[in-house]
């Protein structure tokens, strides 16, 4: 247990910050799931838009420490190739 009282603020600011991260996440797989569903739905509009709301979303949460950098640019990549391979109707 913590003796002094810097390593108690510590500990209060580890548990907001790590509340803090874990809603960012969340948010963002909320964000990413709703483009998996426009691209399951086959409509490439949609999932077009959908990917465009969840950008920013993912970039925020690389800015923050929350994720990777490289893990953003991978999914939104992935992503955003499986949204051209729709065809269009």
């Amino acid at each position: 247990m913590a003796n002094t009282a810097s390593a108690r603020k510590r500990i209060r600011q580890t548990e907001v910050r790590t509340a803090r991260n874990a809603a960012r996440k969340s948010r963002m797989r909320t964000f990413i799931k709703k483009v998996e569903v426009a691209i399951a739905s086959g409509d490439r509009e949609q999932a077009a838009l959908a990917l465009r709301a969840a950008q920013p979303e993912m970039q925020r949460a690389s800015t923050k420490g929350v994720v990777h950098a490289n893990t953003v640019s991978r999914k939104i990549s992935r992503l955003s190739a499986r949204i051209k391979a729709i065809a269009i109707t």
